[in-house]
């Protein structure tokens, strides 16, 4: 079963499934279709995290591919002339925002250690469509339309337009030749192709010349560009074992630290999606969001107490903070350190926009091996600059924006070859006794990936619901802020109930893309969310 963000993407997928591709195959196939048919969410131009169940062993591998930025840049980079933070907006498109794109070396890796058909085979889907033109979805459409961005750039202004200044309309068909030849490229020499041939040559000249503010990648920095092989992340929950992504995305252990916060309560007892359960959610949430700003950043360049961060004692104390009956002000970080060891840290960062792009993917082979992967471009249409049939992103926006704060260098600042922190948590579910797998799951949104994640697992292991009951579920987060009500899915009334017990609340989209699967029995239940146009494929 493949369950992703494209129908296109899934019979790619299903197909190699079908030809004796493992979950590894399938998840490459179906990235090169999204890098065509979806490219304002993901892309080779971008990055991503992957988690791999081998149904054999019973073990999870990680892979990092996430971006790195360039040798040259500085703590400094997004400050303007008067030393304060620039406008996101003004950084965003261009090339100052564009990391080394990190999923192909990434794909490769977990292709050497998982994957079955060989590597060139993987592609051909996707140069297939590229040449014989794929047709423009409305979600497609919607976007390009709502993006003034796209019409200032040259290369976006070709490809997303008519002759005639038009936007693509949904129903058009597309080709994209140039794609066609990157990926044929890549198919024939293998990750190397791009980050020591043409494609990085082309994109270093690219984001030089890139308008409004030109970037500084150089060659170096491809040819040094490494996928990391890591360590997941798993907890205890209820009858299961959840496992997740570590950082230098934040997405898997904040996820882990709500579940853990919230196992001293009777969710199960709870109404499903009742103003009880809601509450407890927000108020974990909370807590997590502030370990989150205050300790998470690349593993390299920053101490990240993950083990500490996770221990059952800390998540027990955290969670007798939360008062069953009323929401807390912003919460503080914990201490999972002691006084001395806290002082060394860099101090917490505010908030940083990460935009709702990115795509997800869920798979199961013949084999029951899983896979669970979250990329992204970062924002919609990443920095808006396009190569070779492709969007650059703009994940360097990830990093803060302000490089000290209270006398000491903050954890997530820029520095050279560093990763910026990230949301993505990609899942797998394991049962807690037999170590069998029972669900891949994960999302698309920003920060808000997380509460994304985390109110799917409660829906699934909690409540016990089926894929698609699980992710349509209308949507409550906290990022430690304001509670988040998910506008026009009738919530008015748990909208009043949360506001009675303290909670400040602001309406609005919550456009989640979560694609499920799990496993009961001998048999596959997989789902993708209604929000989006994605599907669920299986034999």
């Amino acid at each position: 079963m493949v369950a992703v963000a494209h129908p296109a993407a899934a019979e790619a997928g299903r197909s190699i499934l079908r030809q004796g591709g493992s979950a590894v195959d399938a998840a490459i196939a179906m990235q090169m279709v999204l890098t065509l048919v979806e490219p304002q969410s993901s892309g080779i131009g971008g990055g991503g995290f992957l988690l791999h169940f081998n149904a054999a062993s019973g073990a999870i591998d990680s892979y990092d591919g996430r971006e790195t930025a360039p040798a040259s840049a500085g703590p400094d980079r997004f400050l303007g002339s008067d030393g304060q933070p620039l406008p996101f907006s003004e950084v965003m498109p261009g090339g100052l925002s564009v990391g080394v794109p990190g999923v192909l070396r990434m794909l490769e890796l977990a292709h050497s250690a998982h994957g079955n058909l060989p590597w060139r085979d993987l592609f051909q889907p996707a140069i297939a469509l590229a040449e014989e033109g794929f047709t423009v979805s409305p979600r497609l459409a919607g976007r390009i339309a709502g993006d003034a961005l796209l019409a200032e750039q040259p290369s976006t202004r070709r490809y997303f337009f008519s002759a005639d200044g038009a936007p693509l309309a949904a129903g058009a068909r597309r080709t994209n030749p140039a794609l066609a030849r990157t990926l044929r490229l890549i198919a024939d020499g293998g990750a190397d192709a791009f980050y020591l041939g043409s494609p990085a040559r082309n994109i270093v000249d690219a984001v030089a010349t890139a308008t409004p503010r030109s970037g500084d990648l150089t060659l170096a920095d491809f040819a040094a560009y490494r996928a990391q092989r890591r360590a997941a992340l798993c907890l205890d929950y209820r009858t299961t074992k959840v496992c997740s992504m570590g950082p230098p995305t934040s997405g898997g252990l904040a996820v882990l630290q709500i579940l853990g916060m919230l196992r001293r309560f009777d969710l199960a007892g709870m109404a499903p999606d009742g103003v009880d359960a809601r509450h407890l959610i927000a108020e974990a949430s909370r807590l997590a969001f502030a370990d989150r700003e205050r300790y998470v950043a690349d593993p390299a360049f920053a101490v990240v107490p993950v083990e500490r961060l996770l221990d059952a004692g800390y998540l027990a104390a955290r969670a007798a903070i939360i008062d069953p009956d009323k929401a807390m002000e912003e919460a503080e970080p914990g201490r999972p350190l002691d006084s001395a060891e806290i002082g060394t840290l860099p101090p917490a960062t505010a908030l940083l926009p990460e935009i709702p792009s990115t795509s997800h993917m869920s798979i199961v082979d013949a084999a029951g091996n899983a896979v669970s992967f979250t990329s992204s471009v970062e924002g919609p249409f990443g920095s808006h600059v396009m190569v070779d049939g492709f969007l650059l992103n703009n994940q360097l926006t990830d990093f803060s924006f302000v490089p000290a704060s209270r006398g000491r260098a903050t954890a997530n600042r820029v520095e050279p070859g560093k990763r910026p922190r990230s949301s993505m948590a990609p899942t797998l579910v394991l049962d807690r006794d037999s170590g069998e797998f029972l669900a891949a799951v994960g999302s698309p949104g920003g920060p808000n990936i997380i509460g994304y994640v985390v109110q799917t697992l409660i829906g699934l292991i909690d409540w016990q619901r089926d894929p698609y009951a699980a992710i349509a579920s209308p949507h409550t987060l906290n990022r430690n802020g304001p509670t988040l009500v998910e506008a026009d899915a009738g919530l008015e009334s748990l909208a009043d109930e949360l506001a009675a017990r303290g909670h400040a609340i602001k309406v609005q989209d919550l456009e989640s893309g979560a694609n499920v699967i799990i496993r009961q029995g001998e048999t596959l239940l997989g789902a993708s969310d209604p929000r989006r146009e994605g599907v669920a494929l299986a034999d």
